[in-house]
């Protein structure tokens, strides 16, 4: 039997690559379905919807350095969705909260950010564990993003990741639990309480 033209068109626009093959220009074609998509070398991640405790940190953290960011004019903080395009392979990410410079922020309009923001940072998740701390790690270890946090809600601590220019990997810059004020290199005056990032614990 003959399929008609419009079949096979059809066929040709639902048909989605294989792992390792998914282009920015297939992401375009993703459904407006209001979930959080990221291809990264080739491969589509899509997120879970995300938990209280996982919200809660985003929120403090953006509130927080966002703050901080603003008294002191040093750029924009942004949070999810919000599409970085870090290379022709790895795009679009969209990390919990990113920081990036006066220089080169975003301008009116703008629907993504190309290139590498000074400051990332990602909230794991029971779901996101592999993703946040392997994928995502070496994703923008090789881009090059200056600094990467993970905010571990469950074990109520953040590593602090520097990328250095001599090696061009990721150095841990520290690990910081209750208690502790969060440290950052390229923020050095930013001060973060441990606790003030983590839903309270009840007693």
């Amino acid at each position: 039997m003959v399929q008609s033209t419009q079949h096979i068109v059809n066929h040709i626009e639902n048909h989605w690559p294989q792992p390792g093959k998914w282009t920015y220009k297939d992401y375009l074609r993703l459904p407006d379905d209001e979930q959080h998509y990221e291809i990264i070398n080739g491969v589509l991640y899509m997120a879970n919807a995300p938990t209280y405790d996982h919200q809660f940190a985003v929120s403090e953290l953006h509130l927080q350095i966002g703050a901080f960011v603003k008294q002191k004019q040093l750029g924009i903080v942004l949070t999810a969705p919000f599409e970085i395009h870090l290379s022709e392979t790895i795009k679009p990410v969209q990390p919990d909260v990113f920081f990036i410079a006066t220089k080169k922020q975003p301008k009116a309009g703008d629907k993504f950010f190309e290139g590498v923001p000074d400051l990332i940072i990602e909230v794991i998740s029971p779901s996101s564990v592999r993703l946040d701390r392997y994928i995502k790690f070496a994703a923008y270890e090789q881009a090059g993003v200056s600094e990467y946090w993970l905010v571990d809600p469950k074990t109520r601590f953040v590593e602090v990741h520097i990328w250095s220019s001599d090696t061009q990997e990721y150095v841990l810059h520290g690990y910081f639990g209750s208690g502790e004020q969060i440290h950052s290199l390229i923020l050095p005056e930013l001060v973060v309480e441990i606790n003030s990032i983590f839903v309270p614990l009840l007693i």
